[in-house]
């Protein structure tokens, strides 16, 4: 469904006369299958929100291809509808003067609904993310992180998309609710039949939700690997991951989300 081949990013950076290019992608090549989820895993500045964009289609890489079912990435007819995103910063994700019903109604109406069906899909919406329609007339600042969240992701699944990209779309909430968003996010893939990237730092969450792991520092791919078979994982780089994930869910003694 989604081909990435050999993509290169990179940046300027430094002043007018003394710029220089910084690459923070290398030769990155995947395939996400239909149904599938992948998560991109990462620490802070390793490349993987710069991808993130990438796969959206709102930045272009340098070099190398990125197709969405045969077409390329950036062609917006072609992905137009059937690529949703989930981010981290629920609380400038809705615009603050847009109550709940408006934020869901927008993308509805691009589609072409009329009034009848955008009003009853609001409520599937609401009742399919575990809100009731009380919540239809109220606004963001009045939500909490786990709601606000949870309205983004009923947006982002409005439009029935192929696939969602989550940018670390739960390292901003407590542990007991990130748990509840990831179970949220399983039933919602099992309705819609859809594919998920996961790209986050947190390899409890990506391996409780993810099918297989792609690790990546500097910019390229360390290895890829079945989320079963984590514990086999090659690179120096991803088994240090892996053993501070597993010193974390040492250190909650029981308490909050252990997934390992």
């Amino acid at each position: 469904m989604l081909t990435v081949n050999q993509v290169d990013k990179s940046y300027s950076s430094g002043g007018l006369f003394f710029s220089r290019n910084k690459q923070v992608l290398h030769h990155i090549s995947f395939a996400l299958e239909a149904g599938e989820v992948l998560g991109i895993i990462g620490e802070s500045g390793s490349g993987k929100s710069t991808l993130g964009r990438l796969l959206l289609g709102i930045e272009k890489p340098d070099h190398g291809t990125i197709q969405f079912e045969g077409r390329d990435i950036g062609e917006r007819a072609g992905r137009k509808g059937k690529i949703s995103a989930v981010f981290q910063d629920y609380t400038s994700s809705i615009h603050p003067y847009f109550t709940v019903e408006k934020a869901l109604a927008e993308p509805l109406k691009i589609q072409g609904r009329n009034h009848i069906e955008v009003d009853q899909k609001i409520d599937s919406l609401l009742r399919e993310v575990g809100l009731d329609s009380s919540y239809r007339k109220k606004y963001p600042h009045e939500l909490s992180g786990g709601q606000a969240q949870r309205v983004c992701i009923a947006r982002a699944v409005s439009t029935d998309p192929h696939y969602i990209l989550l940018d670390e779309a739960v390292s901003s909430l407590d542990a007991s609710v990130q748990f509840q968003i990831l179970e949220l996010l399983k039933k919602l893939k099992e309705t819609y039949g859809m594919s998920y990237i996961f790209i986050t730092h947190d390899l409890q969450a990506a391996a409780y939700l993810c099918d297989r792991m792609m690790f990546i520092r500097g910019g390229q791919i360390e290895e890829i690997i079945s989320a079963q078979r984590l514990n086999e994982v090659q690179s120096e780089y991803s088994k240090a991951m892996l053993q501070m994930a597993l010193r974390l869910t040492d250190s909650r003694d029981g308490k909050g989300r252990n997934i390992l």
